[in-house]
């Protein structure tokens, strides 16, 4: 089946000429059928060149082949009369061909074969004629012998050696050479000419030689002749006259070259002179057209490749010296052979059509036109009605059969000539199909569309297109048929699909052909890989998701950089990704998804980036070294496609951390030389890590180590600080220098104090630690504390001096007249008298108030005592305070204390007060059941803390059903009410709930809550354990568990008896277990009914007639004595003590249990 594209490049390429099929003649197409069957007039279609040179030693070959139907027959002519090559035995043809072999095995001189010959080619329909081809043989002459005088010329003087090559076949190529086989160098002032001759423009004393040849290279026998050398001898003088420029050639002072159109054009102007003349040339009114012309051999040769008409003019060659110029004008003349403007070609036309055959060719001069038809001229050929000739043009009127021929056009002048065949062949056939049958076109949606129907008949059919089968034919609108048979749908729908039938119909005949077309969705690629730049290690993921016709087959394959992807056991892909693993470089690329199925595809691609971590920096060099830095070079490494954003600067000292890497620096990525800042007296050793957006480089091999002189500390130690760590003491203490701040070995610390308040001189001491203790201090007193560090290079800068104080000691007063005033529900206004600052004995830090709840005055409230304090900081004569966040309705107790850094002194009086009553808190819960669909239960619990006596609550509600201009209702309880029932007007109607608790004071904090939404599927939500028809189950449920367990007890009680009176009366049963000595073995038996626990002891409970009876019998009927006592273990013998008791007193009463009571009895 051929795609769409096919089709339209098959119908373009075999009937396009058949759009103007009313104006031209028929394109047959090259269709194997149609060619098979279509009759033809001969055509040449290879013969040997015009003008034909052959060589000597080889069989000549004259080619003439042709074709046409039926195949020619060959003739030939040589020198415009009939060739018999029969005669002649040298002289053979080729079979089907007209290629004519003369061989020379048996004697014979090809020179005798040359002259003019002319094929011709034969069959029914006409005759077809070759070129007159022109048949040389191939010469090589040898140089006439001949005596050569020496050559005496004066130095400085022009001399021309000729050459003079013998005639030959082509003209052969000449050059120069010594004796030796060098070629003559050849210069600005020595060159060989067009002519072969060799031009000396002045002769010098080293161009004595006596071995100047010149050679003649024959090409077609590969022979190269030599002439005689030449002896040159140089007559010199002191000193060598200068001369003028002349020309050696050409001569005179102007020329004439004519030359054809389309050949070469060669110059030359050879120039003789002392010193060496300059060659130079012009072309009058214009430029010479440099990209067309060439100076060859130094200038004094100019070339010209193809030559056109408008190279025709003047042309000026000038040479010059510093003895003056001369000129030399050549005129050009472009002459031209015969060439085409317009070739006749074959002609086929329908009997009745109209045609014309055009032979146009011009020349220079103008070619003249002869007509020929069947190689006769047409002036002699018999008249035809339907042939008209008008000069160049042969015009045919309503041909007929019968008149098919071959015409040759001549076109001649003195410069050439040229023959063109042409034949026209008047065909008739009736219509056929040439494509195949019952095609399947399948096209995309909205895609333009062609339908291929290829035909041909004589007289040219016509073609009509039909849908279906139905209707009339298909054109216009959207649809399109062309000459060539083809249906164009503009834009394809899925209602054009179905089957359309070509009908080519003629006088002849008719034919017809069929095309299935259906029409598909497009594939297309809806989610497209997208670019991606991923971390190497990392995954890549790019999604390619398409959507096609469901009946087309798609394949999805990708590519990378346009180079099929092999899809190995790390690549996955699936129906719409492919998923790239672990990515390394190698995987960098740009992606291509391409959907394919058999009439279309869709690609997109997306460029995969990958990033990683830069190489680390090498090379590390340091310079420039200071005392306290040095330049630290390096070279960065790949950056990996995420360009380096910083560079960090490391270091490792040998002294106090060896082996342990610091950073030192940060520098812009864009950098490769810093200045690191060191400190003194540290050996280092750097490298350098590499920073870009994935992440760090491995750190760089380290440079060499940079020891730094010592010197004196830079660094005053921080965190100076004194206080006592005792009432007579203080520390002095700070943080120690950093190893890198010591700038030298033997590092110690310089530290003075001195009393602050009173004028004493400075204490000091040196010591290599970080704390120093200043003993027998007074109580909190302050210092004036100062330090610095030294080494042995050494003393730093002195700190500034700081305040420190000695040791603390307890507050030796208490506060006094604490008071409370101005008390309300949750706050109250403290005042106290202060205590003398000196009894503080340390830093004054606070007022510490200590208060607890003591009790609520709610009866029945229990409280917890737990003590908080509250502290106020206040220098003031009369400080206050304001204690918040108590608790309303409340009995409170405190004292106060004064409290410095270390101590708190002791207390002050301790004071009652009472807070007045507030609002309460929110209820403890708030719940809301939906019990019934028109009902709501409410129920809430008292607040935990009442901050009063509760007089009640406060139910505010509202419905929510989106109208907010309802007015509240409200509803007040009393202080033992926690539960309420709304009736609800409508059961869609919903509430939103405010609650709160009353005390004499007013409400309290609201607790808010919404009913909830009305369902059909709605359950009432309230406690089932509270209904009562749920209680009233479970007690049913109860006593009837009761009623079986009461049953069970009984059937149990009753089923311990043995019936020994029945079986005294009945045989013993095979089962019954008996001892040796015939007795029962109830232990026996009571182990087996371990097993059996809830079936009656075998003959026990059945009598005879197998209805189930209880015995009224016991074992204590059949005892011995009169106690009634049975060897049987103690609970059988107390209940039947009770049986005996019972029968002595109650008579023969029933033994049965026959209550509860009684059964509940003997089972104990």
């Amino acid at each position: 089946m051929l795609g769409q594209g096919a089709h339209v490049a098959l119908a373009l390429t075999l009937f396009l000429p058949l759009l103007c099929h009313k104006a031209a003649a028929i394109e047959v197409p090259q269709d194997p059928k149609i060619l098979q069957d279509l009759k033809q007039p001969p055509t040449i279609v290879k013969q040997s060149v015009k003008d034909y040179i052959v060589d000597p030693r080889d069989n000549i070959i004259i080619e003439c082949e042709a074709k046409g139907n039926p195949v020619p027959t060959f003739s030939w002519r040589r020198n415009g009369k009939y060739f018999n090559i029969g005669k002649d035995p040298r002289v053979t043809m080729r079979k089907r061909s007209g290629t004519l072999e003369i061989g020379f095995r048996n004697g014979g001189r090809p020179e005798d074969y040359e002259g003019e010959y002319q094929c011709f080619a034969n069959n029914d329909f006409g005759v077809a004629l070759s070129n007159k081809i022109l048949l040389r043989v191939s010469k090589a002459p040898l140089w006439p012998k001949e005596v050569l005088q020496p050559v005496v010329v004066t130095e400085g003087a022009p001399l021309v050696l000729p050459c003079n090559p013998p005639p030959g076949l082509p003209p052969p190529f000449t050059f120069w050479m010594n004796s030796a086989m060098t070629p003559i160098p050849q210069d600005k002032r020595v060159s060989m000419g067009l002519n072969g001759d060799l031009y000396f423009s002045n002769v010098l004393a080293q161009d004595a030689h006596t071995d100047y040849s010149c050679n003649a290279r024959f090409l077609f026998t590969h022979t190269i002749q030599q002439k005689n050398p030449f002896t040159l001898k140089v007559q010199t003088s002191r000193k060598v006259a200068e001369s003028t420029p002349t020309f050696l050639s050409p001569s005179g002072s102007e020329s004439s070259k004519m030359v054809l159109r389309g050949e070469e054009l060669l110059l030359e102007c050879i120039a003789a002179g002392l010193p060496t003349p300059t060659v130079k040339w012009f072309k009058k009114g214009g430029d010479l057209p440099g990209e067309k012309v060439k100076l060859e051999n130094y200038n004094k040769t100019l070339k010209i490749i193809s030559v056109s008409e408008e190279d025709a003019g003047e042309y000026l060659c000038m040479a010059n010296s510093q003895l003056g110029s001369i000129r030399h004008t050549i005129f050009v003349q472009v002459k031209a052979a015969p060439f085409w403007l317009d070739k006749p070609t074959d002609l086929v036309l329908s009997p009745d059509e109209n045609g014309r055959l055009v032979c146009r060719a011009n020349g220079n001069p103008k070619p003249n036109i002869q007509w020929m038809i069947n190689g006769l001229p047409i002036d002699s050929a018999p008249p035809n009605p339907s042939r008209q000739v008008l000069g160049d043009t042969i015009i045919f009127r309503s041909v007929q059969m019968g008149s098919s021929a071959v015409y040759q056009c001549n076109a001649s002048n003195q410069h050439g000539y040229l023959l063109a065949n042409a034949f026209v062949n008047v065909l008739d056939m009736p219509p056929r199909m040439l494509g195949p049958k019952n095609q399947l076109i399948k096209v995309i949606e909205n895609n333009r569309t062609f339908l291929d129907c290829p035909f041909f008949g004589s007289p040219l059919p016509e073609l009509r297109w039909f849908k279906n089968g139905q209707g009339s034919g298909l054109d216009g609108g959207q649809y399109r048929v062309y000459i060539n048979g083809t249906l164009e749908i503009k834009r394809a729908r899925p209602e054009d699909e179905g089957t359309y039938t070509c009908v080519a119909s003629s006088i002849l005949g008719k034919a017809e052909s069929q095309v299935r077309l259906e029409v598909k969705e497009p594939t297309r690629i809806v989610r497209a890989p997208e670019h991606h730049s991923a971390i190497r290690g990392s995954s890549a993921r790019f999604d390619c998701k398409v959507k096609s016709d469901p009946s087309l087959a798609i394949t999805v394959a990708w590519t990378k950089d346009d180079k099929p992807l092999s899809l190995g056991w790390r690549l996955r892909k699936d129906d719409e990704s492919l998923t790239i693993p672990n990515v390394n470089e190698g995987d960098e690329g740009t992606y291509t998804c391409t959907a394919k199925s058999e009439i279309d595809q869709d690609s997109a691609s997306a460029r995969l980036t990958v990033l990683d971590r830069p190489d680390p920096p090498t090379d590390l060099d340091l310079s420039d070294p200071a005392a306290r830095s040095v330049r630290l070079t390096w070279i960065p490494g790949k950056e990996h496609r995420s360009p380096i954003t910083e560079f960090l600067v490391q270091f490792e000292e040998d002294h106090w951390e060896p082996g342990r890497w610091q950073d030192l620096a940060t520098y812009p990525g864009d950098l490769n030389t810093v200045i690191l800042q060191l400190a003194p007296f540290v050996n280092y050793q750097f490298r350098v890590i590499a920073i870009n957006s994935v992440g760090r480089s491995k750190p760089s091999r380290p440079s060499p180590r940079y020891k730094t002189s010592g010197a004196a500390p830079d660094a005053i130690p921080r965190g100076l600080r004194g206080w006592g760590s005792k009432k007579d003491n203080m520390e002095i203490t700070w943080e120690p220098l950093l190893d890198l701040e010591r700038n030298g070995p033997n590092l110690h610390y310089n530290v003075w104090w001195r009393r602050n308040d009173v004028e004493e001189e400075w204490s000091s001491v040196t010591t290599a630690k970080s704390k120093h203790i200043v003993q027998n201090t007074e109580t909190y007193v302050p210092y004036e504390i100062k330090i610095q560090a030294r080494n042995e290079f050494g003393a730093g800068p002195e700190s500034n001096v700081v305040i420190g104080y000695s040791g603390e000691d307890k507050p030796t007063d208490a506060p006094t007249d604490v008071q409370v005033s101005k008390v309300d529900s949750t706050k109250a206004n403290i005042q106290w008298k202060p205590v003398d600052p000196d009894s503080i004995q340390g830093e004054f830090k606070e007022y510490r108030l200590y208060y607890w709840r003591e009790s609520s005055l709610v009866p029945g409230l229990v409280v917890s005592k737990e003590k908080k304090t509250r502290g106020f900081y206040s220098t003031s004569a009369e400080p206050s305070g304001i204690l918040t966040d108590l608790v309303p309705y409340s009995k409170y107790k405190m004292f106060m204390v004064v409290a410095n850094s270390r101590f708190e002194g002791p207390p002050s009086n301790t004071m009652e007060f009472t807070t007045k009553e507030g609002v309460p808190d929110a209820p403890r819960f708030f719940r809301i059941n939906r019990r019934t669909f028109d009902t709501i239960y409410l129920d809430w619990d008292k607040p935990l803390e009442p901050n009063g006596i509760l007089i009640g609550y406060q139910l505010r509600y509202q419905t929510v059903n989106g109208s907010s201009t309802v007015q509240p209702q409200i509803q007040t309880f009393p202080p033992n009410k926690t539960d309420f029932t709304l009736q609800l007007p409508d059961r869609s109607t919903r509430y939103k709930f405010y609650l709160s608790a009353l005390t004499q004071v007013g409400a309290g904090e609201v607790y808010a809550e919404e009913s909830p939404h009305f369902n059909e599927a709605y359950i009432d939500q309230v406690d089932i354990a509270t209904q009562g028809w749920f209680i009233g189950l479970m007690c049913a449920i109860a006593l009837i568990i009761l009623i079986l367990l009461i049953v069970c007890f009984i059937k149990r009680s009753r089923g311990g008896k043995y019936p020994v009176r029945d079986k005294k009366d009945l045989p013993l049963d095979p089962v019954d277990h008996k001892d040796q000595d015939g007795s029962f073995d109830y232990q026996n038996e009571n182990e087996n009914s371990s097993d059996e626990d809830n079936k009656p002891l075998q003959g026990s409970q059945t009598s005879l007639d197998g209805n189930v009876k209880e015995s009224d019998d016991s074992l204590v009927d059949y005892g011995e004595g009169g106690d009634g006592q049975f060897n049987e273990d103690g609970s059988f013998i107390g209940q039947y003590t009770v049986k005996k008791d019972k029968d002595e007193t109650e008579g023969n009463e029933s033994s049965e249990a026959t209550s509860p009571v009684n059964a509940i009895y003997s089972l104990a």
